[in-house]
C-alpha cells in the first residue's frame, strides 16, 4: 500500500492484463520493422489491409411548429414503390460531415441551411453491417414558411409526414429511425428523441 492514500503502489494483476502487456517476440519484431518503414509505405499497407467504409450524411428535418410528436420531412426517390427516405447522401472527398449534410439537404429539398444550423443527433454515427456509416443530423424548420423544391429526376416528392402515422419506409430509412426511436421498428415505449 502507499503510504500517502492507502492506493496499493501497482495495481493487481487482472486476466486482461496479461493479454495486451503481453509481448510476444514475433509482435516486437513486426511492429520494430514496421516502424522503421517510411511514412508513405506504411500508410499505403495501413490503407490495404484496414476496412473501408463509405461515409455519408443524413439529416432528420422536423417540423418546428408540429406539436409532439411532431411531422418529419421524408422523401420518395425512384424507384418509388420502395418506400420513403430521409434527405442524404455521401459526401465528397474530405468534406465536413455538416457541410455534406446542408448540401444534399439543398439539392434534395431546396432547403438551404448554414452547417452550423445542423445539430449531430445522438448517436451521431451509425455504423452500417454493410460497409457505409451515416454521420446524421437533426434540424427544426417551420413547415409553413418552408418552401420544398425537388427536381423530379434524383427526388420525386418530398412531404411532411407524422412521426405517430409514418408512410412505408425504405428498409434503410426504417432501420436508421429505430436508432432514434422513430417509426415501425423502434422498441416500444422507446418513444421519439
Amino acid at each position: 500500500m502507499s503510504p500517502r492514500r492507502g492506493v496499493p503502489a501497482t495495481p493487481p494483476p487482472s486476466s486482461l492484463d496479461s493479454v495486451f502487456t503481453r509481448r510476444s517476440p514475433a509482435r516486437v519484431l513486426f511492429y520494430s520493422a514496421f516502424y522503421r518503414l517510411p511514412f508513405s509505405v506504411r500508410h499505403r499497407l495501413v490503407r490495404l489491409t484496414v476496412p473501408k467504409y463509405i461515409v455519408g450524411a443524413v439529416t432528420l428535418v422536423r417540423d418546428a411548429e408540429a406539436e409532439s410528436p411532431g411531422r418529419l420531412l421524408l422523401l420518395r426517390q425512384p424507384p418509388a414503390r420502395r418506400g420513403w427516405g430521409l434527405p442524404a447522401g455521401l459526401l465528397a472527398r474530405r468534406e465536413p460531415p455538416a457541410v455534406g449534410a446542408a448540401r444534399e439537404l439543398a439539392e434534395e429539398t431546396g432547403i438551404r441551411l448554414a452547417p452550423e444550423r445542423l445539430r449531430p443527433a445522438v448517436p451521431n454515427a451509425i455504423v452500417h453491417p454493410k460497409g457505409w456509416v451515416d454521420i446524421v443530423f437533426e434540424v427544426e424548420v417551420p413547415a409553413s414558411t418552408t418552401t420544398l423544391t425537388v427536381d423530379g429526376a434524383e427526388v420525386k416528392e418530398a412531404a411532411w409526414h407524422p412521426i405517430d402515422n409514418l408512410p412505408r419506409l425504405t428498409s434503410h430509412t426504417a432501420r436508421l429511425l429505430a436508432e432514434y426511436g422513430i417509426g415501425p421498428l423502434a422498441a416500444p415505449g422507446d418513444g421519439t428523441r
